[in-house]
């Protein structure tokens, strides 16, 4: 897909994402990987109101080299990107329920949600948490990249998801994956639960194999 195509794809992602309330405000941002370097959606930017010449361009080195001045969490983009050569794409969204779940006491931080349904272990798999650390820490950027060695999705404490894909469809729908199971996980609170088993979740796995 050519440069102008993904331009217009992040802007409608991100009038997706924002239509139906995956995130709000100024929160949350996309990238996608070119050739030669990123794109990402500016700081401070709508994902509702994206302007497809205004998005962020990063060479090959991170430097900002064209458009608005990049989102502020740029940093854990390239911090995915530089662990996972085969993602093409990175959503990070501020999303309700799964927010929820990155704040609840008690839960693994290996592997935060239970194997609910058969399309969670296929486009999330597991699902780590990452320490809490002020917006903008670069501690927060070296967690993130040691994280992304063995996942293509994690959850950062009290922030919210940060999900890679192929490519930006994929991207996406493993962000929504995850946060339909996170609102599931909350509305199952307190109720008795039939997960799927070990064998059943392993047999996922094999079958489809995460290349994010």
């Amino acid at each position: 897909m050519n440069e102008e195509r993904l331009r217009q794809e992040i802007c409608d992602v991100g009038a997706s994402i924002h239509g139906r309330g995956l995130t709000h405000g100024a929160t949350g941002n996309i990238s996608v990987r070119l050739d030669d370097g990123w794109l990402l959606t500016p700081t401070g930017s709508n994902l509702g109101n994206l302007d497809p010449d205004r998005l962020s361009r990063l060479d090959e080195s991170g430097e900002h080299v064209s458009g608005d001045r990049p989102t502020k969490e740029s940093f854990l983009h390239l911090a995915v990107y530089d662990q996972r050569p085969g993602s093409g794409a990175v959503v990070h969204l501020h999303a309700t329920h799964s927010v929820a779940v990155s704040v609840l006491a008690d839960l693994d931080p290996a592997d935060l949600l239970p194997p609910i349904t058969a399309y969670y272990v296929m486009r999330v798999g597991r699902l780590p948490l990452v320490p809490f650390h002020a917006p903008g820490d670069m501690k927060l950027a070296e967690a993130v990249r040691q994280t992304a060695q063995d996942h293509h999705a994690m959850l950062l404490a009290n922030h919210g998801p940060v999900v890679a894909g192929t490519d930006l469809s994929a991207a996406l729908d493993a962000a929504e994956e995850l946060e339909e199971t996170a609102r599931l996980f909350m509305l199952l609170q307190g109720q008795r639960t039939r997960y799927l088993t070990d064998d059943q979740v392993a047999e996922l796995r094999k079958a489809f194999p995460n290349k994010a």
